[in-house]
């Protein structure tokens, strides 16, 4: 009888650990960032962003200590590792400069390098 018992008692607690198994790998369960994925206009995680902000900080430090020239007329963005340089520059040589020093600053994946010369 003492068998039965323990044997019964076992019973709700397979139960229970399969129901949590089946449910836990159910194929409409979401985990916690799937959600982000389907939002509209969600096009990179926060880590990346983070990333890329810190990119865009280092290039505009790199660029800061240029000894050609202040790149005072460029605005530097960064996205997924790509960097993107716009505004407006002197010379022609400080154009090539600019992209030259960007892309050597850590975490640039690739440059494209949109600035125009001043007349």
């Amino acid at each position: 009888m003492l068998v039965l018992i323990t044997g019964l008692s076992a019973v709700p607690l397979l139960v229970g650990l399969t129901g949590c198994a089946v449910n836990r790998n159910h194929s409409t369960a979401l985990r916690i960032d799937d959600n982000r994925a389907t939002e509209p206009g969600y096009n990179q995680t926060t880590d990346q962003g983070i990333e890329d902000s810190r990119t865009a900080a280092r290039v505009r430090e790199a660029l800061a200590a240029g000894l050609d020239y202040k790149y005072d007329g460029v605005k530097v963005t960064a996205s997924e590792g790509i960097v993107r340089l716009s505004g407006s520059v002197n010379t022609s040589a400080q154009r090539k400069s600019a992209g030259e020093i960007t892309s050597i600053v850590g975490g640039v994946k690739s440059v494209e390098n949109t600035l125009t010369v001043k007349n």
